[in-house]
């Protein structure tokens, strides 16, 4: 086995018994999380090219119905129907065939179907791995599973239309400052808006890739619309702002630290706001601030009313 392989298995093996494990406690959130996160790494392993895989086309069939089965519990979690769900038992069935997917030859315990091929997200466009240790900064953190469609990084969603008496939020992203601006590759953010849960309340979005690099600032300059009238959103939500880029060496994209903003900060005008260290708490419960240096995210909110 090569070293490759084998640090591959390592970092499923260990994302799976997490998932299961959140899934055991009623974690349920953090649970359908890591699955959708595992299940999409698998899927892009299923569909790599000859040359670029660790695995042979049958053992990638065997990983890409692993990735089906991690859906299909990810789907039984947010499921409000009792009947026909893909359970934890049956899941914990497929961690020794995971473990050993070099060795495993017997058929698969479960008849399902890898998922049709779908579009595999470029580098710099993938989600972040939160079991990908980075180097100089902790774990690498996962955001809350997606409750709306799949998204197309760097594709971001018009204004909603107007309502009598409702107020809508613009927010430009103009700029960030990080110690380290410049070594920074393929940088975006993702932009959610959470309850106090941190559950969705909105479509997420990416902006596109930053548009320059200066100094110690990453520009952006682009207009986030938020998909929510303010008036209809939840008390105690917030505005995340989790920026990530690319690790070469590593090959996937990582999220470098966080910054959000509560309600009572939403009003007309120009604002700074702390960053902070990652994984992303959504629920702010933990948070620890990125640096004691004077570098911000910087934005500029507009509000339309009619």
């Amino acid at each position: 086995m090569s070293e490759a392989a084998r640090s591959l298995l390592q970092r499923w093996g260990a994302s799976f018994r997490r998932g299961t494990d959140f899934d055991s406690w009623g974690q349920l959130v953090e649970a359908i999380d890591e699955y959708q996160i595992l299940a999409r790494h698998l899927q892009k392993e299923a569909q790599s090219q000859h040359n670029n895989s660790e695995f042979t086309e049958d053992q990638k069939k065997t990983i890409a119905k692993i990735a089906t089965c991690l859906e299909l519990r990810s789907a039984a979690l947010q499921s409000t129907q009792s009947q026909e769900e893909f359970k934890l038992e049956d899941l914990k069935k497929l961690e020794p065939i995971l473990k050993n997917i070099l060795t495993y030859n017997k058929e698969f315990p479960f008849d399902v179907q890898p998922v049709p091929l779908r579009k595999i997200l470029a580098p710099g466009e993938e989600e972040n791995l939160e079991f990908e240790e980075d180097d100089d900064e902790g774990g690498a953190g996962a955001g809350s599973p997606d409750s709306f469609p799949a998204r197309v990084p760097g594709t971001l969603l018009p204004r909603l239309p107007s309502e009598p008496g409702m107020t809508l939020l613009t927010i430009k992203i103009e700029k960030i400052g990080l110690k380290d601006a410049g070594q920074c590759i393929d940088p975006y953010i993702t932009v959610s808006v959470k309850d106090l849960n941190g559950i969705d309340l909105t479509p997420v979005q990416d902006t596109p890739v930053a548009s320059r690099k200066e100094d110690t600032y990453v520009h952006f300059n682009v207009d986030i619309e938020i998909q929510k009238h303010v008036e209809k959103l939840t008390k105690g939500a917030a505005i995340f702002f989790e920026f990530k880029h690319y690790k070469p060496k590593k090959r996937f994209t990582s999220t470098k630290c966080f910054a959000f903003m509560e309600m009572d900060e939403i009003k007309h005008g120009a604002i700074v706001i702390e960053l902070y260290k990652k994984p992303t708490d959504f629920k702010r419960k933990k948070l620890q601030l990125l640096t004691k240096k004077p570098l911000y995210l910087h934005l500029h909110q507009t509000l339309h009313k009619e």
